[in-house]
């Protein structure tokens, strides 16, 4: 970003407590964000952000290749990638396909941004081509075949500046240690959540979608636990049977209860020193979640055949797509700690990133199956599959992500990832029309009357004139002829 620029965001933001007319209050308050979800020629920044600050609508704003502030007033805005720990400014487009002002933009109230397309190309919102109009939050922005940004917010305390040499701990956009990716405000809050449980040792219940990633979650609460040292002891309830569900926990003795029985530890005995989850615990009997009761409280167990009490130092971490109302109310309150992982409709921006991670995934393991459609270790998606997964109505969450991305796969035959026919975009609302003065009645006398009468002050004459904002008025003097 220019210094002119940069200066007069930082300072804008600085006063953004004052001058937010968002109306959000949610004890942070939220600045309009577009986060980049495909470029044509820059992948490699696709969950990067352009942070509007806040202000009155006569403020003009614009995205593309500019770094310095334009004849007509409006003020670039730059890319950066935005984290709780602050804001990294990576510079402006790059690609010779983006126009210096690629897209105008300005507050239209209530959370609402008015868009226009002034540099090459059709702008779609929402998948209806437009040449302007007003989008809430959620809107999908496209400049044809160049770039498509999500319409969304992010809180006002992440955008302070960060120490150049402040290391992140692992790449924008990239997956963390424990595998989990996402640049969005849920997915930085459940990282929040783990690492407030792994300084602490109560059992915690993960709640949550199917296929939504609560094991990659336990791996994140117990890889910075102080049990860290030894391996989770992972089973999925679901998939023990009944008949063995009390030595498949408890463990039982050699030839106890059948002859030829070998000798086992027991998931407790397993998990001594370490974290136990269990995955599906609804699906755990109601008698056999009493049994586990004890053991929640004081660690004590019994193996089967075994008149001796064992005590496991362990910790249990169970996880539910069910409502936690489903379990017997007294082992459900023995879980001090419960988080809630959101699905991927909760966090739409954090869709092409995972995507990325997925097909590269695919790629380490089936090289020649994805080789042509990988430049420089990025994936290369069309525009219309990006849409499509952003807007997807996903029942089990990242699985069901994975299986669309093979099934784009099968059914790609160029040089991009198109969407699979099963695959059908979702119909967004079209823009609400703007409530743009008639400018057609405006002859050019009367305007270059006004323009003398304010001294050629923009800032004064679009008002007198009725306009909406100064950037009407540069498109009205060019349209005019008017010096």
């Amino acid at each position: 970003m220019g210094r002119a620029s940069a200066n007069h965001l930082d300072t804008t933001l600085i006063e953004a407590p004052e001058n937010d007319d968002s109306g959000e209050h949610s004890g942070d308050k939220l600045l309009p964000a577009l986060v980049l979800l495909w470029s044509r020629d820059e992948p490699e920044r696709v969950g990067e952000l352009v942070c509007l600050p806040p202000g009155g609508r006569d403020r003009i704003y614009t995205i593309g290749r500019a770094v310095t502030v334009n004849s007509d007033g409006s003020i670039p805005l730059t890319l950066a990638q935005l984290r709780p720990s602050g804001r990294r400014e990576t510079g402006p487009f790059r690609a010779a396909h983006i126009s210096r002002r690629q897209l105008a933009i300005n507050h239209e109230g209530e959370g609402n941004l008015r868009i226009e397309q002034v540099g090459r190309g059709a702008l779609r919102l929402n998948g209806h081509p437009l040449k302007h109009g007003v989008v809430q939050p959620g809107a999908i922005i496209e400049a044809e075949n160049r770039i498509t940004f999500l319409y969304t917010q992010r809180p006002l305390s992440w955008m302070r500046p960060q120490a150049r040499d402040t290391p992140l701990g692992f790449a924008y956009g990239e997956a963390d240690p424990w595998g989990l990716v996402g640049e969005s405000p849920a997915a930085w809050e459940l990282r929040r959540q783990a690492a407030f449980l792994a300084s602490r040792d109560e059992h915690a219940l993960i709640l949550g979608p199917s296929g939504s990633g609560k094991e990659l979650l336990v791996q994140a609460i117990h890889g910075q636990s102080k049990r860290a040292d030894k391996r989770v002891i992972a089973r999925n309830a679901a998939t023990i049977p009944e008949a063995l569900i009390d030595a498949e926990l408890f463990g039982n003795l050699r030839n106890y209860p059948n002859a030829g029985m070998p000798e086992r530890p027991g998931l407790l005995g397993e998990a001594d020193g370490s974290s136990l989850f269990l995955d599906e615990i609804g699906e755990l009997p109601p008698q056999l979640q009493a049994h586990l009761l004890r053991v929640m409280d004081h660690g004590e167990y019994q193996r089967l055949g075994e008149p001796t009490v064992r005590v496991a130092n362990l910790r249990l971490i169970a996880a539910t797509n069910r409502d936690p109302g489903e379990l017997k109310h007294d082992f459900l309150a023995r879980f001090p700690h419960r988080i809630t992982i959101p699905g991927l409709q909760q966090r739409p921006e954090d869709v092409p990133l995972l995507a990325r991670h997925l097909l590269r995934r695919i790629a380490s393991s089936d090289r020649a199956l994805v080789a042509h459609l990988i430049r420089d270790g990025e994936p290369l998606l069309s525009p219309e599959l990006v849409s499509a997964l952003v807007g997807y109505g996903y029942t089990t969450h990242v699985r069901e992500l994975s299986e669309l991305l093979w099934r784009a796969l099968d059914s790609s035959t160029g040089s991009v990832v198109e969407p699979p026919p099963q695959l059908v975009a979702v119909s967004r609302p079209q823009p609400a029309p703007e409530s743009t003065p008639h400018t057609g009645a405006l002859t050019k006398a009367q305007v270059e009357a006004v323009m003398e009468r304010c001294g050629g002050v923009k800032e004064v004459a679009w008002r007198e004139l009725g306009l909406r904002n100064r950037y009407q008025l540069h498109r009205l003097l060019k349209k005019l002829g008017v010096d």
